[in-house]
């Protein structure tokens, strides 16, 4: 599997693996460490975290397979998140969910995740949700004293329209590597909204999160015209409907990077098939048309 660059000298592999179904109550870590091997010998060398996850617990069992453990680390790309404030008994002073972009808070979620995780750095920060409260000046300069720092190494944000992510990119002089946004077959509005035209114009690889869906691309109650056009094409490329719905977003052109979230070692596997299905033109064009109920104008 080829790497996508994001920088010159950086770049995540063109599927990214993300940990947010993982559960040290349902798991062990013989069980994520057999995911992580398997990534890892797919090609598969960047895993996206966030604070969050699991009720804040998944940086601290990933962690685990890192701690004393150089060797893995220098093999991998760890990505995470913070901002989002979940109400958790983790967090007694959470009485709402809301968003903190204070220095302060940036600051202490970067020590957490390098604690938990077992990690001197993180290899990308990403800002997990816009808020109408962030104070760009005082973010900007907090996220450059982190790569100042080397505790971060390079910055992004997830879920920003084109002008968020203008404004702060405006008061940085280093500069923000990725936006992390939805995009699927139930959801191709950033296709015709100017998220990814924005993105593309400025050279920056978006990475996709939930890009099956959810699974709900799949499901019995879901859009009905896509999952025809899904079994139909399946039955042509001799390929599952997942990994044509990855195939989908990898044929456009601004490279995007999806990142998928499964448990199941063999549909690892199969993602990994979509980074060299050629999809024919017309058949992208077919599960676009059934993605927005009509044909394209």
């Amino acid at each position: 599997m080829k790497q996508i660059e994001l920088t010159p000298k950086f770049s995540l592999s063109q599927i990214v693996y993300g940990v947010w179904r993982w559960d040290e109550n349902k798991q062990s870590l013989k069980d994520i460490s057999h995911i992580l091997d398997t990534c890892l010998s797919l090609g598969i060398d960047s895993f996206d975290h966030a604070d969050l996850y699991n009720d804040y617990g998944n940086e601290l069992f990933f962690g685990k397979l890192l701690k004393g453990n150089n060797a893995l680390r220098s093999q991998i790309k760890l990505i995470s998140k913070c901002g989002i404030q979940l109400l958790s008994q983790k967090k007694p002073l959470t009485k709402v969910k809301h968003y903190d972009y204070s220095r302060e808070h940036i600051r202490y979620s970067v020590e957490n995740s390098l604690r938990h995780l077992n990690t001197d750095f993180l290899d990308v920060l990403l800002l997990h949700r816009p808020s109408p409260l962030l104070n760009p000046e005082e973010v900007a300069e907090t996220l450059s004293d982190l790569v100042k720092s080397g505790k971060v190494r390079h910055i992004g944000v997830s879920n920003f329209t084109p002008q968020q992510f203008q404004l702060l990119q405006s008061r940085l002089d280093i500069p923000l590597i990725t936006n992390q946004i939805e995009l699927n077959l139930n959801h191709p509005f950033p296709l015709t909204d100017g998220s990814i035209d924005f993105l593309y114009k400025e050279k920056i690889k978006p990475m996709i999160w939930s890009p099956l869906g959810g699974g709900s691309i799949f499901n019995e109650t879901g859009n009905a015209l896509i999952r025809n056009k899904l079994q139909v094409l399946a039955d042509k490329y001799q390929v599952g409907a997942d990994v044509l719905c990855l195939a989908w977003l990898l044929k456009h052109p601004a490279q995007l990077i999806p990142v998928i979230g499964t448990n199941q070692v063999e549909r690892i596997k199969a993602a990994v098939k979509s980074t060299s299905l050629a999809l024919e033109l017309q058949d992208w064009f077919s599960l676009y048309e059934a993605a927005l109920g009509n044909e394209v104008p």
